[in-house]
């Protein structure tokens, strides 16, 4: 029971890792995009939508234990 509870915490953990290296690249990319255009890269649209799944599935996670 104790390594399922460390495994939940550890997999939690790289989620929220995951996610806030998603976030890191969208912010990147978005700061070389020119403030003239219409909109952000797909890549970064791209990077926000992984980072906020990650983060969903790592509460599902967190609440499901």
């Amino acid at each position: 029971m104790q390594t399922d509870e460390m495994t939940t915490r550890e997999l939690y953990s790289i989620l929220l890792q995951l996610a806030r290296g998603h976030d890191e690249l969208a912010a990147t990319e978005a700061a070389a995009t020119p403030y003239w255009a219409t909109c952000p890269l797909p890549t970064v649209v791209g990077h926000r939508t992984a980072a906020t799944l990650l983060r969903a599935e790592a509460d599902r996670l967190a609440t499901a234990s």
